[in-house]
């Protein structure tokens, strides 16, 4: 079974904190597996492997846009979150999940079926969308779905669905943004992904006709439902947090896993606050 929990708009930190939270339910077998959608606020995320120069605006301009600036564990490069922008954090154990053949899926399956959820999300709407052979995500502008390797020449393709995961434990955290209305002008605050020869777009710009697109909590339960088809699985949607937490009798105590020992310095100079002291 997939629980899922449309929440609105949440601060990206409490975004990681209710990872962690469930992450850890999910761990002690107190909860099913969960999907939880949301939207964040304008904000930049780097994941392990980022490298910093893929952030193209300086700490003053993102401090004046309200852009906030997170280094994660997830898989990655720099990506962007903000509204109209439908994020997916499933918080699934990859033991309980089986393939076709009955084998328990790894990592990399697990991201191949979240970007077919995603491809036939955008198919409920009309918009062709594949993938491109060693770039994670989803993209339109492909001659046809599913290129083979090798056979997507640069330039082409327009990425709408961005995916990084972290797995601990055998249980996932982060996940994918999906791209519906959101302002693709903040896209140049960064190289997305650290991609910098094929564009990104949105739902929104691919659809013939915008006006009939659902706001994003519609969407949110759409793809749910696609998630519940790739993976084989039943989907339930529960009401709220509160709902969620009874079932699994509370909250947890458990280690911060995400959150970095120290604060790092583009974020201290955003948030204002002062350098720590050095210590011997």
């Amino acid at each position: 079974m997939i629980q899922y929990l449309y929440l609105g708009r949440v601060d990206y930190a409490e975004g990681l904190r209710l990872q962690e939270e469930l992450v850890e339910l999910r761990y002690q077998g107190r909860l099913h597996n969960v999907l939880l959608l949301l939207e964040h606020p304008p904000v930049l995320t780097l994941g392990r492997n980022a490298d910093r120069s893929n952030v193209l605006a300086s700490d003053e301009l993102l401090a004046v846009r309200g852009v906030t600036l997170h280094h994660i564990n997830r898989g990655g490069d720099v990506t962007y979150h903000g509204p109209g922008q439908l994020v997916g954090y499933p918080i699934f154990d990859l033991r309980s999940l089986r393939n076709a053949s009955g084998s328990r899926l790894g990592p990399v399956d697990f991201v191949r079926l979240m970007e077919e959820a995603l491809i036939r999300l955008c198919g409920q709407y009309g918009v062709p969308a594949g993938r491109i052979a060693g770039l994670t995500g989803v993209w339109c502008g492909l001659d046809q779905p599913h290129i083979p390797s090798g056979q997507v020449p640069p330039g082409m393709g327009r990425k709408v669905g961005a995916i990084g995961i972290h797995v601990s434990r055998g249980i996932t955290s982060h996940g994918f943004a999906f791209n519906v209305t959101t302002n693709l002008a903040d896209f140049g605050l960064i190289n997305p992904c650290g991609i910098t020869d094929r564009p990104v777009t949105s739902l929104e710009r691919e659809v013939e006709r915008p006006e009939d697109l659902p706001d994003l909590e519609m969407l949110a339960h759409q793809a749910a439902r696609q998630f519940g088809q790739v993976f084989g699985e039943q989907i339930l949607a529960v009401e709220n947090l509160a709902a969620l937490r009874a079932q699994a009798g509370g909250v947890p105590e458990f280690p911060a896993q995400d959150t970095p020992l120290q604060v790092p310095a583009a974020e201290r100079r955003l948030q204002g606050t002062p350098e720590p002291p050095l210590r011997a």
